[in-house]
């Protein structure tokens, strides 16, 4: 991987030197990461994933059938990512390459040494400053060592009938990919953050998830309006459409777009993120001194705080069986039977497919 250059011009967006990929990171990730390495298997499904994945594949993989990302090809793009390394201070910047599809979407892969891979369909949907973000999500990702996983998760997904001979059943392959698109969804969020600290435009960073769900088509979208889709989905419907929600999400990699930019928004506005842009943040060199502990502590508190605040009608009552509610039995039938008196355990009507899941990661 090339050196940084040392010659970057100076810049109005503030340079965090020395930050901890914690500085960011969301309570869950970190958390959900941890789980998944305890997961019963994980440790011989990477071991034998790394030894058949060398790096070098991959990279002759993007070498040979997509443009590499330099001060020659796709110059602006290099720009930004090389900006995006400065400010988040990595002393390598990895390589980015662009590859000809016309779905959007980006990811940060890599057993050894991160690759950035951005498609054709996103680099002509955003703007600048809306790229920038989405550059800075994917060195957040580098960051954090997310490749890794992230190289793991797009292997056993697409090749799962190919590790049929892993001394592991197909079930514990199929917890083992559930488990990492439960922690991928969560580092999605941590990696929307990173793209705010490298972007420093909220606005952007909206108008790029916008178009994200609804496409090239800004003079009809309004942000304030696309928060409320948001908040309409955290508290609409009652405990059947709760578990709707969880079935719809289970099999993406990403969070909803509404809900990633509610959370991005809800963070931005925080005390955590003005610490971070007045230089009050965790260094890499107090790494080694976290406790995993005090990690597990931030996400049962973030969680707590989720179910506490979460107008979603199971973590509604969730937060009300722990508060010591009385009447739980009354409480469960009543919130079943709200919508109405036509027979109980009437269905949700379903078609039983869930959503495409295609944006940057």
């Amino acid at each position: 991987m090339p050196e940084l250059n040392k010659n970057v011009p100076s810049r109005e967006r503030r340079r965090f030197p020395d930050i901890s990929s914690r500085a960011y990171e969301h309570p869950a990730d970190r958390s959900a990461l941890v789980s998944l390495r305890k997961l019963t298997g994980f440790d011989k499904v990477f071991k034998a994933i790394s030894g058949m994945l060398p790096e070098r594949s991959l990279r002759l993989l993007f070498l040979s059938d997509s443009v590499r990302v330099s001060d020659q090809q796709f110059q602006h793009l290099h720009d930004m990512l090389r900006d995006a390394c400065y400010i988040l201070d990595l002393d390598k910047v990895p390589q980015m390459y662009v590859k000809q599809d016309p779905q959007p979407n980006a990811m940060c892969i890599g057993m050894d040494e991160p690759i950035i891979v951005v498609t054709t369909g996103l680099v002509e949907l955003l703007d600048e400053e809306e790229m920038r973000a989405v550059v800075g999500h994917e060195v957040g990702h580098a960051l954090s060592g997310h490749s890794v996983y992230r190289t793991i998760m797009l292997f056993l997904t697409n090749l799962a009938l190919a590790l049929a001979w892993i001394p592991l059943g197909a079930l514990a392959i199929r917890a083992i990919i559930a488990a990492l698109l439960e922690w991928f969804r969560k580092s999605e969020l941590s990696a929307d953050r990173a793209g705010l600290l490298v972007g420093q435009d909220l606005e952007a960073s909206m108008r790029g998830l916008m178009k994200l769900a609804g496409g090239n088509h800004l003079h009809e979208m309004n942000v304030d309006a696309f928060l409320q889709q948001a908040e309409e989905y955290d508290k609409g419907g009652d405990v059947r459409d709760s578990v709707l929600k969880i079935l719809n999400v289970l099999p993406r990699s990403h969070p909803f777009t509404t809900i990633r930019a509610a959370e991005l928004k809800r963070w931005a506005e925080s005390r955590d993120y003005q610490r971070i842009m007045d230089g009050h943040y965790p260094r890499r060199d107090e790494d080694k001194d976290a406790s995993a502990r005090e990690s597990f502590r931030e996400s049962a508190s973030s969680y707590a705080d989720t179910v506490k605040n979460s107008k979603d009608p199971l973590l509604r009552l969730v937060n009300d069986i722990a508060g010591g509610t009385a009447d739980i039995g009354g409480k469960l039938r009543d919130r079943f039977n709200s919508r109405g008196s036509g027979g109980a355990g009437g269905s949700a009507p379903s078609d039983g497919s869930g959503p495409s899941d295609a944006s940057p990661n």
